[in-house]
Order: structure tokens, then sequence, then C-alpha cells
């Protein structure tokens, strides 16, 4: 009976927030992005180009989607204000919208974006994406309800007057997926610099002229001023080549010509660089087949690898199919219609066509062997 009487008490805040936070009241979250994370995750993407290809390539393969309404006398409606909505300065389209979306989600950890009123506030002029530093998230009047701040260039932030305009997604734990990269690309960046000063020094092919006098008193008396000549002619000999000439270097007496660094080989950098290349396409979860690396790998491997990938597109639909509902149903509640949305994706195609068509073969056949026993098991 107490259990009863209980029911109508009001809501008391969860204790295990309190504990793990440490803090008995409030829910404070931590803040978004810091703007020297934010800079540090874009030179990254700069710097290493194989981690913007493996980014863009997980955007291109999430795949395309459409959003159902559950009133179909809006659908049509609904797909024309989708198709055609304003993103920023120069997007258009929810999948425009999604997309930079996707891009933030994944070099940040988390995104933001917000639904556009407009002066009347009873439709919707657009969408955008926001710049998740700007941003500071916190609780509302409960655990489950969240505010937002926007930090202004001067330090000071305001509180977002419309958070129900604000969509908000995050990866586990708001960590980036290039969280502990930037150590490994480094040190990647370090090999590729120290190749290129090795190829200026050795690879720039330079000449080292010597001349060794005979020990005559002419020759005592006048080698500075041979070895100077020497010199004004090699060198005219050397920038003939600029202007499409071929001039040869002839010289009277013991002359050494040696080609600098000739004794010398070059660090074969393809294991510690492939080491490092393995660890960052481990943490972005692309087979390397789909980056242009031609690493050993088997059929079955990369079908294994394949799979793998649409478990994490997968993952990242999940993360998305929030937002887009969100737009959605608010342009519904714009036009007054009691309705709501559904995401529906495209099939992820990783496979070769000929496998998925055997496989559909092969149901095709199982099902009509399925119906035959009952219908078997049905006439007896």
């Amino acid at each position: 009976m107490k259990l009863f009487q209980k029911k109508n008490a009001p809501k008391s805040a969860p204790e295990l927030i309190g504990a793990q936070r440490g803090c008995a009241e409030g829910f404070d979250l931590p803040a978004a992005v810091q703007p020297y994370e934010k800079e540090l995750y874009d030179r990254l993407r700069c710097a290493v180009p194989i981690i913007d290809a493996a980014i863009m390539k997980i955007i291109r393969l999430t795949g395309g989607f459409r959003v159902i309404c559950s009133d179909e006398s809006f659908q049509q409606e609904l797909d024309s204000f989708l198709a055609g909505v304003p993103v920023g300065l120069t997007g258009r389209s929810v999948g425009c919208f999604a997309d930079n979306f996707l891009d933030s989600l994944l070099t940040y950890g988390r995104a933001v974006g917000e639904i556009v009123t407009d002066n009347e506030q009873r439709r919707i002029a657009g969408l955008w994406n926001g710049d998740i530093s700007k941003i500071r998230i916190s609780s509302g009047a409960d655990p489950f309800s969240r505010s937002y701040e926007l930090r202004a260039p001067d330090g000071t932030s305001r509180r977002i007057a419309h958070p129900e305009r604000i969509v908000y997604a995050e990866l586990t734990g708001g960590n980036s997926l290039l969280r502990g990269l930037p150590s490994l690309s480094g040190i990647l960046m370090r090999i590729y610099q120290c190749i290129g000063q090795n190829y200026d020094r050795a690879g720039n092919i330079r000449y080292a002229v010597t001349y060794k006098p005979t020990g005559e008193a002419s020759d005592v008396m006048f080698t500075r001023e041979r070895a100077q000549q020497i010199a004004r002619e090699w060198a005219d000999g050397m920038n003939s080549a600029k202007y499409g000439q071929v001039k040869d270097f002839v010289a009277v007496g013991d002359v050494d010509i040696k080609v600098i660094g000739a004794e010398n080989q070059l660090f074969d950098t393809n294991v510690p660089v492939r080491q490092i290349l393995e660890q960052l396409i481990a943490k972005l979860s692309i087979p390397p087949f789909l980056l242009g690396l031609s690493w050993s790998s088997t059929e079955r491997m990369s079908s294994q690898q394949a799979d793998i990938l649409t478990s994490e597109l997968e993952y990242y639909r999940r993360l998305l199919t929030p937002v887009i509902c969100d737009v959605g149903n608010a342009y519904l509640a714009s036009v007054g219609a009691e309705a709501a949305c559904t995401v529906e994706w495209d099939n992820i195609n990783l496979q070769d066509e000929t496998a998925l068509a055997e496989a559909r073969l092969k149901n095709a056949q199982a099902r009509e062997i399925e119906l035959r026993l009952e219908k078997n098991q049905n006439g007896g």
C-alpha cells in the first residue's frame, strides 16, 4: 500500500548522476568542444590526407534516406520541403544538412544544428549547422532536458532562448573519432618531413669538386687562382642546363669529382609508416582497400572488413535518425499536421553485385522449398 501512496509523489533527482559527477544538485554537462580542440582536429585533417579521405568516405557510404510521414496526405508536401530547404548560405536539402552534421559528429565527437524559423515563427525558413566550439550544453530543470549557451567572442555567454529548435547529437562519451590520433599523426609527419629533407640533401644531386696540386712550384703559387677558375667553369657547366645547353667540364691536373651522399643509403620507411597507418585505419574503421592501400588481403578478409564497416555505418545512422525526425516533425507541426516521421535508409551495398544476386537466388529457392513443404503438410 505504501508504494501506491507514493505514486503521485514528485520526481526525485537520480542519485547515480550526483554520484558520478560528484555533486548532489545540478546536472551540468562538460563544455562541448574547446576552441583549441576544434582547431587541432581541423589541422589534423588538413595535415594527414588519409584521415580526411576516411571521414569523407564514411559520410558518403552512410547513404541516402527517405523520410516517411505517418499521414500520407502530407507526404508529398514533406518531400518537397526536405528536398528544397535552405541549409546555411550555400546548401539545400535535408541530405546536405545531414552530411554536414555527420561531418561535425565524426570530427569533433558532437554536432549541433538549428531549425531556423521566419519572423512570424510559423514556417521553417531553413536549417543551420552550428559551430560546436561556440556552444555550451547544460541540463535544464531536470537531468533529461538540455539548455544551450552561446559563447561570444569577448568570453561572455548567453542562454539560447529557444532550445527546442536546437538539434544535438554526440558519439559515445562525446569523444571525437580522431581522439588519440594527433600523437601518431605527429610521428607520421616527422617521418615524411625527414624523407623530404633527405631528398633535398641526397636526392637533389650535389657534387664535390676537389683539386689536388701536384706539388710543383707553379701549382703551389697559383693554387688559389686555379681553384677559383675550376669553380667558375664548373658552375657555368651546371647552369648551362637552364638554357637548354650541354657543356663539358675540362680541367687540367688532378681533379676529383664525386656525388655528395652517393655512398649513403636512404632509410627504409615502409615499415614504420605502415605501422602508423594501420593504427590510424583501425581507429577510423575503414577497410584499407577503400583508401587505395594495396595491402595483402584475401577475399574473405575483405568481406569481413566490409561487414564491420557496415555495422559502423548502422551506428552512425542510429545517431542521425532522431535528428532527421526532429526536422521532419518540426515542419509537420508548423503546417498543423498531427503526424510523425520515420526515416527509411537506403541499403548499404559494399558487397559484389554477383554475390548479392546469388544470395537473393538462394533465398528465393529456400522460400520455394518452404512453401512446397507447407503445401504438402496442408494437403496431407
